[in-house]
């Protein structure tokens, strides 16, 4: 035996080390449901054919909202998840993204479905610019940074007379029939979802990935360690805004108006880390859970209560049950279980 762990060398260690890497690789592939999320898709692009039987404009509007509600989490995930930095303000993204390709339509006539990619750009550039001022803090202290920054820039918009103000800016309505309105709208916010989504399980395998998550475990060893953690933070910072500020851009034209009140609040900030936090914290299908179940949550008690503070009463309690149960959301703590469906596990 003493003989075998001498005749060892560096080069057995590592390749042993690296076929039990495989095998697990192997085995973390045979029990992801892949396919699970593209036949969401797949049902999802078939679904406005349902408007050639009937109007199932209703419908459109809550997949559209949820596929919203999506793309913003798993937005944010990528920095409040893998990070591990508790953002409220992230709704200054949603904002910019919904000014930019709005007033780009109000004055030029250029959709903000095809502005969206330049609109998350922009988004992503402030993101990029406050990441460097705000992530200097930790904790607590960049939580209030970042309600302060949904503050600063209400008070901004509210008095930016150029974008209309308190007031906002009404945008043109797009030239079809009230049964199709919707679809391309529905179209470009499905595709924005499931383009965040793809991104974030790709962000979360690569190299840059394991650095976020490195830093959310402690942020000192990943320094130690040789990772350039301020460079890490303003990036995911910065992808972060980018995928909101599409978001934005999108939500902007469907309303046909962009108004601060419509963006910067900061109960929309506040969705984004539930539903994070509901479905599952740092993990890939935990946002669009959270998101799907935040939503039929509150239009189940708007039909019941009315839309009164008491159907987000109702809300409030629900997930509060549910996280008495499911501590690291539903996801999370099904792993932890070792109890997740193989539908649920996508990471």
């Amino acid at each position: 035996m003493k003989s075998q762990m001498i005749d060892s060398t560096p080069g057995d260690v590592l390749s042993a080390r690296a076929a039990y890497n495989e095998r697990l690789a192997r085995l973390a592939d045979k029990t992801r449901a892949v396919w699970f999320p593209l036949a969401i898709l797949v049902i999802l692009l078939v679904l406005p054919l349902l408007q050639f039987v009937g109007n199932y404009n209703y419908m459109l509007h809550l997949v559209l909202l949820t596929a919203s509600y999506v793309a913003m989490a798993a937005g944010w995930n990528i920095l409040g998840g893998f990070a591990g930095y508790i953002s409220l303000g992230h709704n200054v993204f949603f904002a910019i993204g919904g000014y930019f390709a709005g007033m780009i339509l109000a004055r030029f006539g250029i959709s903000a479905i095809i502005m969206a990619p330049v609109a998350g750009l922009v988004a992503a550039a402030f993101g990029y610019a406050i990441g460097l001022i705000t992530l200097r803090v930790r904790g607590p202290a960049f939580i209030i940074s970042s309600i302060a920054m949904v503050m600063i820039a209400r008070l901004l918009f509210d008095n930016w007379h150029f974008v209309g103000g308190a007031n906002g800016v009404t945008l043109p309505a797009p030239n079809l029939s009230s049964q199709w309105a919707k679809l391309p709208y529905y179209y470009a916010m499905v595709a924005i979802a499931a383009v965040t989504v793809w991104s974030s399980y790709r962000i979360k395998h690569s190299k840059f990935g394991l650095g976020l998550r490195a830093i959310s475990k402690d942020e000192i060893k990943a320094e130690s360690a040789g990772i350039d953690t301020r460079f890490y933070k303003v990036t995911a910072f910065a992808i972060s805004a980018f995928f909101i500020g599409m978001t934005g851009a999108v939500w902007g034209e469907y309303l046909t108006y962009i108004r601060p009140s419509i963006f910067l609040v900061i109960l929309i900030a506040a969705n984004m880390v539930l539903m994070c936090i509901l479905g599952g914290k740092g993990t890939v299908a935990g946002p669009v859970i959270g998101a799907v179940l935040l939503v039929a949550f509150n239009e189940f008690f708007v039909a019941m209560m009315g839309a009164s503070e008491l159907n987000i009463l109702g809300t409030g309690v629900i997930m509060a049950v549910m996280l008495m149960f499911f501590p690291l959301g539903i996801v999370g703590t099904l792993a932890l279980k070792g109890k997740l469906p193989r539908i649920l596990n996508w990471d």
